[in-house]
């Protein structure tokens, strides 16, 4: 290993004894040396896999050990697997740094695998192929618990992903056999079925077209390229499936992509970053995140390795690789198109849609904690047609800072069965409820209780001591409402907003701006940040207006906080107080 030298922070996280210092150790030095370049999410990672060693020789309490003589094993095989192409390579440390960690740990107790979900998200060419067919080969030919019938799945949402999956490691296993010929004897490969002729195991593709399977009990299933799932059905199957079994494994690989509301984004992504800050503790689940730290980095050549970490492990392949992303990059920028090379070469999440009203990456950026608490504020409010939900938003004034907080409460109409309107729309309501971000009617007709709306908005008021400056309504279905607020002896202002450019386009420009400055602040909220991510933004005529591609994307809670911004943006918050003068 190339000499380095070693930040004084981690001289004691890297003294281990000698036979912990594989493969997966010389790439932990490699990447806390600063020898190689790395992401903040890839150096926790490293961080974590030398605090789990010390703290299992530490702590006989702690049921994980590290075997990493199990681990060189696995490594081996792989690096004798011929790639797409007929060649063989070996692995980058970083490649060896994945196979140690998800094959590597084993319980104390039971010698069973520790990890039961790893999730590894890294740039495209980053020889994701061969660590699939590597892991799934292995299992099939010698993981011996259970000792029969052994399931491994190349799973993904559609049967034709599912299929190249299975056909690469149907091509890598044949080209193996070729080379150990007394393995021909106990594999063979019936269409899309590889069989162990003497255990009874076996590799099929998993997709949401296949039909039921007999004793469904998954052993290992690779889900490669995630961010193409609409939803985490694929993964609820899986582990639905893995209940009984000693060990098991769900490996996911994949780039980032373009659609937000996918499950690896709102789900697996955030998951594994708690994680690796150490937010979170979950010792079954492996994560490492090649990405870009941040979106201007693909400006800076130097930082590429982040997302594409083969960079690090030749000259050859560091040459190779800048090469082909510079071009990639010219190309884009030329074109515009860049963004399309931030999510797939540099592993950036971005919004698929050039018309996006705002960039989520700014958005996510902005959130904050803020005290609320006796704040003048803006109530905006979009009451439901039909099928949509009825959303209030109320931007508060931060007057110290001259900025804007914005907190948003939603209210969902059940007519025609909840349930169908959470498989349609793609959102656990059930869930979003219990966790306080929406209110479900508690109507039998399903239909949206105002009175449940404005019930709400008077507890928060109250609850908060606000000082309410105005509430910004939508016209549509509003009559009913406003008597009932003068029922209840609301005097606030009030004002109609209408749903046109002429109403809406300065506001809602004013507003995408003052985000990008980071002077709109926002609560955590989930369908809040759904909306935003939804809305595009189409001009017309010197005119902005925000609408959604699909009637299942939901854009009602940025829309009411659009409605309380109309009048919340013409604050001045530079008024004087002029004291009289006497003569």
């Amino acid at each position: 290993m190339t000499s380095v030298k070693i930040p004084k922070k981690y001289e004691k996280l890297l003294d281990i004894p000698n036979e912990y210092r594989d493969d997966a150790y010389k790439y932990c030095v490699m990447v806390l040396s600063g020898a190689y370049v790395a992401g903040k999410d890839a150096q926790n990672a490293c961080i974590r896999h030398l605090k789990d060693i010390h703290r299992s020789l530490e702590d006989p309490n702690w049921n994980y050990i590290y075997k990493p003589k199990r681990a060189k094993k696995v490594i081996k095989f792989i690096e004798v697997l011929p790639d797409t192409k007929g060649r063989v390579n070996k692995l980058g440390l970083f490649q060896k740094f994945i196979v140690a960690n998800a094959r590597g740990w084993f319980t104390k107790d039971t010698d069973m695998l520790r990890f039961r979900k790893a999730f590894i998200s890294v740039g495209r060419k980053s020889g994701k192929s061969l660590l699939v067919s590597g892991l799934v080969l292995y299992a099939f030919l010698f993981d011996r618990e259970p000792a029969e019938g052994r399931q491994m799945f190349t799973a993904a949402n559609d049967k034709k992903q599912a299929s190249i999956v299975f056909n690469m490691v149907a091509k890598q296993l044949m080209s193996f056999v070729s080379k150990v010929p007394e393995l021909k004897k106990d594999v063979k490969k019936v269409r899309e079925l590889l069989q162990h002729t003497k255990d009874g195991s076996y590799v099929m593709p998993l997709s949401r077209d296949t039909g039921a399977i007999d004793g469904f009990e998954p052993f290992l299933a690779v889900i490669d390229e995630y961010h193409a799932a609409k939803t985490n059905e694929m993964i609820e199957l899986i582990e639905s499936g893995q209940g009984n079994l000693l060990q098991s494994l769900i490996f996911i690989i994949s780039t980032a992509g373009f659609n937000l509301n996918a499950p690896m984004y709102t789900d697996e992504w955030p998951y594994a970053k708690d994680i690796l800050k150490e937010d979170y503790d979950d010792p079954e689940y492996f994560a490492v995140i090649y990405e870009q730290d941040s979106e201007d980095e693909w400006q800076d050549p130097t930082t590429w390795a982040k997302s594409n970490p083969l960079i690090n492990e030749s000259d050859e392949l560091k040459e190779q690789i800048e090469t082909f992303l510079e071009k990639r990059v010219t190309e884009a920028t030329k074109k515009g198109t860049m963004f399309r090379v931030l999510v797939k070469n540099f592993n950036y999440w971005m919004q698929a849609s050039e018309e996006s009203y705002l960039d989520f990456n700014d958005w996510k950026k902005n959130e904050a904690d803020f005290d609320i608490a006796g704040t003048k504020v803006y109530i905006g409010l979009d009451l439901s047609r039909a099928d949509d939900l009825t959303s209030v938003s109320f931007v508060h004034l931060d007057e110290e800072n001259k900025q804007y907080y914005v907190t948003s409460h939603s209210f969902v109409g059940t007519k025609g069965g909840l349930q169908g309107k959470m498989e349609r729309d793609l959102i656990d309501y059930y869930q979003l409820a219990k966790d306080g971000y929406c209110t479900i009617t508690d109507l039998s007709s399903g239909i949206i209780n105002t009175d449940q709306v404005l019930d709400y908005i008077e507890s928060y008021v109250s609850k908060n001591q606000l000082d309410v400056q105005a509430i910004c309504y939508d016209p549509y279905a509003i009559h009913g409402v406003l008597a009932e607020m003068e029922r209840r002896g609301w005097y606030y202002d009030l004002y109609e907003i209408r749903q046109g450019p002429a109403t809406l386009s300065n506001p809602t420009l004013d507003f995408k701006l003052k985000v990008i400055d980071g002077d709109v602040k926002h609560e955590k909220n989930p369908l809040l940040d759904r909306a935003v991510k939804n809305a595009i933004a189409k001009d017309t005529n010197d005119s902005i207006m925000i609408e959604k591609k699909m009637h299942r994307e939901k854009i009602d809670p940025l829309m009411s906080t659009l409605f309380a911004y109309v009048i919340a943006y013409e604050y001045e918050w530079n008024k004087e107080t002029f004291m009289p003068m006497f003569f």
